[in-house]
């Protein structure tokens, strides 16, 4: 069980480390607190999150090599010629979808549309959500789907794989945000690291949210397993990333509306959104592209 041990101890070292990591990172920025403000003002919250995302990030590469991965390739990067059908197939499905949830949701009244919005601000505002996108998309679907499902693919049944690693990306994704009261010392990251997991101690919070997100990480590894490389998905999940951020900066909730159907801000956290999200991966089970022989992909 070699494998499945590199994964816990990955695990480990990421919350673990991150949240210990997570007081040095704040007071470095306190100490350049003249040259990046910004960053320095940042909640230690934010330290924390970033923590665990270069402590994940710097640990991929050791985690691929206990699970017997060799080459970059493995991770799913490979050169982008003749990739870009990929890329933009994926990105009109994950902008589609999305907006089908958020046309829905303004269309009957889940959701209003802010008023009061400039010219400048809306440019800047998709602007903003457009590079975020980009650079989310692709860091993360390096991360879950070629690091760790493409990893424990390695060695255990794909379906199986593709729900473990679904699941912890609903797991990171599912942190809450925390404030840390008092001034921080080593330890806060480790205090803090609990209250951020409160949200799976909160029912309307898990359903159908926690699941929504565990399905969007099953479509985008079954675009993985099915295209052979990242491409897809990542042009996918960069789809969704700009109506998360473009959502939730130009809508505001409407009183006395179902929440728990529409969703909140972030779009995803309703009913509505895992339903489509279904019915997406009903038909995406049929339609998405694949190809006859690819090193990255283990048939069923």
């Amino acid at each position: 069980m070699r494998p499945l041990r590199a994964l816990i101890i990955y695990i480990a070292v990421v919350f673990v480390g991150g949240a210990l990591l997570a007081p040095w990172l704040y007071w470095l920025a306190q100490t350049v607190a003249h040259i990046f403000p910004k960053i320095a003002a940042a909640p230690f919250h934010s330290f924390v999150d970033r923590s665990l995302l270069l402590l994940a990030l710097t640990g991929l590469w050791p985690l691929l090599r206990a699970l017997g991965a060799t080459s970059a390739r493995e991770l799913g990067l490979i050169l982008p010629y003749g990739q870009f059908k990929k890329l933009f197939g994926g990105l009109a499905l994950g902008f589609f979808s999305l907006a089908v949830v958020a046309g829905i949701a303004i269309g009957f009244g889940g959701r209003g549309i802010v008023q009061n919005f400039t010219a400048h601000k809306i440019v800047g505002t998709i602007f903003g959500a457009v590079a975020t996108a980009a650079l989310v998309a692709t860091v993360e679907e390096i991360l879950f789907r070629g690091g760790i499902f493409g990893g424990l693919r390695r060695v255990f049944y794909w379906r199986i794989a593709l729900g473990v690693s679904s699941a912890i990306y609903a797991l990171v994704h599912f942190l809450q945000r925390a404030e840390l009261t008092g001034a921080v010392s080593w330890n806060s990251g480790l205090v803090l690291l609990p209250r951020m997991l409160g949200g799976f101690a909160d029912f309307h919070a898990l359903v159908p949210g926690f699941f929504s997100l565990t399905l969007a990480g099953i479509l985008l590894g079954l675009a993985y397993q099915r295209t052979g490389n990242l491409y897809f998905s990542i042009g996918l999940h960069a789809g969704w990333i700009f109506w998360l951020k473009s959502y939730g900066a130009f809508t505001l909730a409407e009183p006395n509306t179902a929440v728990w159907f529409w969703g909140t801000g972030k779009l995803i956290d309703g009913w509505l959104a895992f339903v489509i999200l279904a019915v997406v991966l009903s038909i995406f089970k049929f339609v998405a592209p694949g190809e006859k022989r690819s090193p990255y992909t283990i048939p069923s």
